[in-house]
């Protein structure tokens, strides 16, 4: 589906013209029915896509990789970056509210007992994503040992 959709273009028209012939009462029923159709054109855009990223996945899988690659993007680093970006920048965004409530219900105490928590996920998160990187690199150690 592209910007210029000629097929989506006439729908819109369409329903513009119909909205002319009948009136402003119709209105909400006639948006509704057009987002409808723009919503499905948006589903089946989207189930192609998702079929052609498995069907590539799959190819990858059969062509005897151990797992697909996501072409650089931070899910495929090996060690985790991606998962430990994603779990940082979420605990700093929810520090500000945490914060603002501990300090408020709790003082000094609860803003000090809610930073501790957490840099108590983070640094979990980030001894997790270490070891299970060790592990990776250990078996792949193995692996290559055994070829040679």
């Amino acid at each position: 589906m592209s910007a210029s959709d000629p097929e989506l273009k006439k729908e819109l028209d369409a329903t513009l013209a119909t909205r002319r012939e009948l009136g402003p009462e119709y209105e909400d029923e006639l948006i509704d029915s057009f987002l409808e159709k723009v919503e499905q054109r948006l589903d089946g855009v989207v189930d192609k896509r998702v079929r052609r990223q498995l069907a590539e996945q799959q190819m990858v899988v059969a062509r005897g990789s151990a797992r697909p690659q996501q072409g650089g993007s931070p899910q495929s680093y090996p060690d985790g970056l991606g998962a430990r970006l994603g779990l940082a920048v979420a605990s700093l965004v929810l520090a500000i509210p945490l914060s603002a409530i501990a300090a408020v219900n709790a003082g000094l105490s609860g803003l000090i007992s809610c930073w501790v928590g957490i840099v108590a996920v983070n640094a979990l998160q980030a001894s997790r994503s270490w070891f299970t990187w060790g592990r990776r690199s250990e078996r792949r150690s193995s692996q290559t040992s055994e070829w040679e």
